[in-house]
């Protein structure tokens, strides 16, 4: 049985808030009661809002709190070849497909289904996909890609789900809903989300599924119990093909 290791990954894109400070001192907490490991990363993966002084103020900030980690840390920006990896991966199983759609026309589809009738949206209140970009042929797919057309990478949430059975993870303690012990997972709430961008190899749901996999993150529940709700369906999605690593939840 590996030890339980526990993880703080905030992104250094402003000074870190109380909620931060909560969840830190209860991972790092945790992982002293119960032996284990307690790692902190840097998930700055936005290079545009991400600041080296930012950065410098988290460590600055945990240490004040008393609270130490392993180094080396983990900087995402460092790692986009991994992400890089996975979505060949993903791609080479048939799990994600490209989709060429602007923002804008994504908008104006949406409308359009709208206004015949209602569609679907992910508990964040964001709409699910409306192109047709997974019934196009593998040839319309290279074609559209060699002529430089932007384009995302989707998780084909479907092939996803059937590939990964049933998700779920373990709660001690309860969760904003009241959730106890085995809680399933939710995945396909989410609609075929986002993991990557022609001009960026990753997006925070798949580094941060890639990350958890190569440091052996087992315990997940030093978050605040919302964000481990809201969050674990599509990640747990987007992990059924890189990995397959059980987390136990503990929220506080």
């Amino acid at each position: 049985m590996p030890p339980p290791v526990f993880r703080f990954a905030p992104s250094p894109n402003g000074y870190l808030h109380l909620g931060h400070a909560y969840s830190a001192l209860l991972n790092f907490e945790l992982a002293r009661q119960a032996g284990g490991r307690f790692l902190l990363r840097i998930e700055d993966i936005d290079a545009a809002r991400c600041r080296p002084e930012f950065e410098a103020a988290i460590y600055q900030d945990l240490a004040w709190l008393g609270i130490s980690w392993e180094t080396p840390v983990r900087r995402q920006s460092e790692h986009f070849s991994s992400y890089r990896e996975a979505i060949e991966r993903l791609a080479a199983e048939g799990l994600i497909y490209p989709s060429f759609e602007s923002r804008a026309e994504i908008a104006r589809l949406v409308a359009q289904r709208e206004a015949e009738a209602s569609w679907p949206r992910d508990p964040d209140g964001a709409p699910f996909y409306p192109g047709a970009a997974k019934s196009l042929s593998a040839d319309a797919r290279k074609r559209l890609i060699a002529e430089r057309a932007p384009y995302a990478w989707r998780l084909d949430m479907a092939a996803a789900c059937a590939r990964a059975k049933r998700l779920g993870w373990t709660e001690h303690g309860e969760g904003p809903g009241g959730e106890r012990g085995t809680v399933p997972a939710r995945p396909e709430a989410w609609g075929d989300v986002v993991l990557a961008r022609k001009e960026t190899p990753t997006s925070y749901h798949l580094s941060v599924v890639v990350d958890d996999a190569l440091q052996g993150i087992n315990r997940g529940g030093a978050r605040p119990g919302p964000v481990l709700v809201d969050q674990c369906p599509s990640s747990a999605a987007s992990i059924c093909s890189v990995c397959r690593n059980p987390v136990t939840g503990i929220t506080g």
